[in-house]
């Protein structure tokens, strides 16, 4: 019973962890472990028109960063203690994806630039969304519908 409620406390706090740390993560690896470049074509779309369109590291670190970025959004809808934390350290992901970008020499791409546009993204959306519903959720006491006799 025990193991079960320290479980559920770790998913708790695991759920408030921002998921765009993930492609920044990657990214870090890619670019300062494996030395790649992100423009290398990782494979090639076939498309209709008989050309191949060339999919490269980047683009894929930039689609996974997409996707993410939509279950974030989806994760700012719930209003408790956890959004507020999830909140405090989504901005405090964007301000070292600013940093990196404008200090690293190797952060200094597009692809990094745009992981640092959908954080922004992320930080602007989530509180947003969360105002939007604290809004809709407060209800005032005390005021009754008045019609005029």
């Amino acid at each position: 019973m025990a193991q079960a409620a320290r479980n559920s406390i770790v998913v708790t706090y695991l759920s408030a962890i921002p998921l765009l740390i993930i492609p920044f993560g990657l990214y870090n690896i890619i670019a300062y472990l494996l030395n790649t470049d992100f423009h290398q074509t990782m494979f090639s779309v076939p498309l209709l028109s008989g050309h191949l369109m060339d999919v490269s590291t980047g683009d894929l670190l930039v689609l996974f960063g997409v996707l993410l970025l939509y279950i974030e959004i989806l994760k700012s809808t719930r209003f408790s203690s956890k959004a507020i934390v999830d909140h405090v350290l989504s901005i405090i992901l964007f301000i070292f994806m600013i940093v990196e970008f404008i200090v690293a020499e190797k952060a200094a791409t597009s692809t990094f630039l745009i992981l640092t546009c959908l954080a922004f993204v992320d930080v602007v959306g989530g509180f947003t969304i969360t105002i939007r519903t604290a809004q809709r959720d407060v209800t005032f006491e005390g005021t009754e519908s008045r019609t005029a006799s």
